[in-house]
């Protein structure tokens, strides 16, 4: 079944219609959740919760974007609401090996320090630029969809990532000898 059909079926209340697009895009909706959470019980958490949301709003998908553009946002709201509630921004402990085994990008491992200065790196900086960052590196949305998803202007999200890689830049100077390409 053809995305556009499975969304007008689930408008018409066909359950199985609700089933392919969770099958479609659950993954990459988990990835969202989980790098915002850095948690497994909050990323399924947020990962239901963002299906609940939009299989309950589709009506308001006008398909002015992609689908996926359009779940990725509320993905993004729905986590970043969620951490506000749980406040764990600055006590997460994300294991970046599995991150990056998450992504795909390969298996490269990275010293232990090294790890936990980049998570805290990654968590100091500003909401914006934490949330253009893992939407634009590490889950590949490009700008025209992350300004769709934040409702900001695409310009915004290049300024916002170029100033989040400036930042970690100097905050992990130190250690740009142990991670070169």
């Amino acid at each position: 079944m053809k995305e556009p059909q499975a969304i007008e079926r689930l408008k018409r209340g066909e359950e199985d219609a609700a089933r392919a697009l969770y099958d479609a895009h659950v993954d990459r909706v988990y990835r969202i959740c989980y790098r915002f959470a850095g948690e497994d019980h909050l990323a399924q958490d947020f990962t239901q919760e963002t299906f609940v949301r939009a299989f309950t709003k589709i009506d308001t998908f006008r398909g002015e974007s992609a689908f996926g553009t359009w779940i990725g946002s509320i993905a993004t709201t729905v986590s970043l609401n969620g951490l506000r509630k749980v406040k764990r921004f600055r006590t997460r402990e994300t294991d970046l090996d599995d991150e990056i085994r998450v992504t795909a990008r390969g298996t490269r491992s990275i010293e232990p320090d090294l790890e936990s200065k980049l998570t805290a790196a990654i968590d100091a900086l500003p909401e914006g630029y934490r949330t253009v960052f893992i939407l634009h590196d590490l889950e590949g949305y490009t700008h025209e969809e992350i300004g769709e998803m934040l409702g900001i202007k695409s310009g915004t999200s290049k300024s916002q990532l170029f100033r989040a890689r400036a930042r970690l830049r100097s905050d992990l100077a130190d250690h740009a000898g142990e991670w070169a390409s």
